[in-house]
């Protein structure tokens, strides 16, 4: 085991946003017999236990419904509408004093694996100042586990660019984990139905 393994690792899935493209709220959405955001969150749970957080905000109720029991910890961001880095702000700054990492996830990304995100989790050598990222289609991305010492950038961001900053940051070293499957998030009604038919929809995040 290395030294990540003594580490204490929170699983953070974020559907928080209203999915203006989709058009309806897809973490509701049905993926082969689960919605989305319940997929993810038994997803983090397989891999992080009870350390497992739901960042909810658009239709936060029916979203946390939708989950299940499987998130340990609900965390509702009142700024959602903000974009992806006020989710992200919340949930650093809520794990801030309990966490030495964290697993970002993200709901809308239906062909993670858990053995994906344990192999992120191992790879991580437990160091403050270690990234570790998916890597797909010639970028990296989520999801992504991020030290400790990457939480006060993370409690900073606002707006619709997530996190990248911070995985361009140089005072911090990355590794990156190749799973191409990342690629595939969800835009569109249209994404899903192929999906659930086995197709693959072509991939837009940038």
């Amino acid at each position: 085991m290395n030294s990540a393994g003594r580490q204490s690792v929170f699983a953070i899935v974020l559907a928080a946003g209203s999915a203006s493209r989709y058009g309806r709220s897809k973490q509701l959405e049905d993926f082969k017999g689960m919605s989305l955001v319940r997929h993810a969150t038994e997803l983090a749970h397989e891999v992080c236990g009870d350390n497992t957080i739901l960042v909810t905000g658009h239709k936060s109720a029916a979203v946390a419904r939708a989950a299940g029991d499987a998130a340990r910890f609900l965390v509702v961001n009142d700024r959602y509408a903000e974009g992806m880095g006020s989710s992200i702000a919340v949930a650093a700054k809520v794990v801030s004093h309990a966490a030495d990492g964290i697993l970002l996830m993200l709901a809308d990304q239906p062909l993670i694996t858990a053995s994906h995100l344990r192999e992120l989790r191992d790879t991580w050598n437990g160091a403050d100042d270690e990234i570790v990222a998916t890597s797909f289609a010639g970028r990296m991305g989520p999801p992504v586990l991020f030290p400790r010492k990457t939480f006060p950038a993370l409690a900073q961001l606002s707006g619709d660019h997530g996190a990248r900053g911070v995985l361009r940051d140089a005072r911090f070293n990355m590794k990156t984990i190749k799973f191409e499957d990342a690629r595939v998030d969800i835009d569109t009604p249209e994404d899903l139905a192929a999906l659930n038919v086995g197709a693959r929809p072509s991939a837009r995040r940038s």
